[in-house]
């Protein structure tokens, strides 16, 4: 499979009509046209849906779609790594994150190697532990930051000093906002708004009791300022980790922790035997340097 022709095709995906495509990448329509054929020929796959005035992809399309994506974003990140002066620390980093206030810690260093090293930029990549695995395991990312991930066998890591704490995110008219934390009882017959990984997980079933997808769960999220609107609207109270949303600047929310606690671990993980760029090698031992220090705290 020809990169350039997946370059074609990611712009006609991006533009969503084939002779845009065309002009933005400087040839023409029929040319275009015969190369996406030719693909589709080849894979024995129909990739576009082809209408009077755009197309869209078909399941098949959507997944090189992805893909493409993919070995388009390594090769821009390898060539980046193979050019970079010998001489000057310079280019990209890469990061895969949850949404935790333990980024912190990453974001800290990283300032602190933008002031020294101009050059460097970094790339955040959010989403939930599967996304940000698939993502680090390929090599688009360098290193991620897991939230009480189980299984690390595969990846050289350490451990954040501090742990994340979960509650319950509501308004501070529910009922709920009475009570100091929440125990599993509390929660019988309330609508709830619970993290996308938590439910495929299961992740809260010890705590619970019992299976924790039985109780009243009325939508899952995965970013959560945008459930954090849904509780002020009143749909629910959100399954949340602390510290995420300044329930102080939003005054009509609070904050409960569960009871028994329940904490999440946090860990910057790097793929075993990784071959790190200046950049991100110069990086890792900043993140280690400050590690110490934070321990010793």
């Amino acid at each position: 499979m020809d990169l350039r022709v997946l370059q074609y095709f990611l712009a006609i995906a991006r533009e969503g009509n084939i002779t845009k495509a065309a002009e933005s990448l400087h040839m023409t329509q029929p040319t275009l046209s015969r190369q996406i054929k030719e693909l589709e020929t080849n894979l024995g796959k129909q990739l576009l849906i082809r209408g009077n005035r755009r197309v869209t992809l078909t399941d098949e399309g959507m997944l090189l779609r992805k893909r493409a994506e993919e070995i388009v974003s390594l090769l821009e990140k390898t060539e980046g790594e193979i050019t970079a002066s010998d001489e000057v620390i310079s280019g990209d980093i890469f990061i895969g994150c949850g949404e935790t206030e333990g980024m912190r810690f990453m974001v800290r260093t990283a300032k602190q190697m933008r002031d020294d090293y101009p050059d460097v930029n970094f790339h955040l990549f959010s989403g939930n532990e599967g996304d940000i695995a698939e993502r680090l395991d390929k090599g688009l990312l360098d290193f991620a930051l897991f939230i009480g991930m189980a299984n690390l066998d595969k990846y050289d890591h350490f451990k954040l000093p501090k742990d994340d704490l979960w509650g319950m995110l509501m308004r501070k008219d529910d009922p709920l906002a009475a009570r100091e934390s929440i125990a599993p009882r509390d929660l019988e017959g309330v609508p709830i708004l619970c993290p996308r990984q938590v439910l495929l997980n299961n992740d809260m079933s010890g705590w619970l009791g019992h299976d924790f997808r039985k109780l009243n769960i009325v939508a899952s999220y995965n970013l959560v300022y945008n459930v954090s609107l849904m509780v002020e609207e009143g749909m629910g109270a959100a399954l949340c980790i602390d510290g995420l949303i300044n329930v102080f600047g939003r005054g009509g929310l609070c904050f409960r922790p569960l009871e028994p606690r329940v904490t999440a671990g946090l860990v910057i993980a790097w793929k075993k035997y990784q071959v790190f760029s200046r950049a991100a090698e110069t990086f890792l031992t900043r993140l280690q340097s400050g590690f110490a220090i934070e321990e010793d705290r």
